[in-house]
């Protein structure tokens, strides 16, 4: 089709776009896994990007750090399909009754969730 637009139109912009990012459009093609659009990606970053006023005014760099932190383990426990108000009530069970330098891998919400299904 690119022959036969104007190169300076807007269906010509469109067609050279597309073009150009020919590679990326098509990527989900070559792994079964990959998901034709980014849905959900979108739908989880559209909560931080309608946040980010509120978090502009976070006291300091380390208090917007921990809102960071805790944010991303509540994205990581929706991708996991785990319940976020009980994974974190299991957590902060847990952690007091642990060594300071032990492993808590088996903590994040993916490990849990496995967990919970065994």
């Amino acid at each position: 089709m690119a022959p036969k637009v104007l190169p300076d139109s807007k269906l010509g912009d469109a067609v050279s776009y597309t073009r150009k990012q020919w590679d990326y459009l098509t990527r989900y093609t070559e792994d079964g896994r990959m998901p034709i659009d980014d849905n959900l990606l979108e739908r989880d970053i559209r909560v931080f990007a309608t946040g980010r006023k509120c978090w502009l005014f976070s006291d300091t760099v380390d208090g917007a750090r921990a809102s960071a932190v805790v944010y991303s383990l509540m994205l990581t426990c929706r991708a996991s399909r785990v319940e976020p108000l009980t994974w974190l009530r299991h957590v902060l069970t847990e952690l007091p009754q642990r060594a300071v330098d032990a492993d808590i891998d088996d903590l994040m919400p993916f490990n849990f969730a496995k967990a919970a299904t065994a």
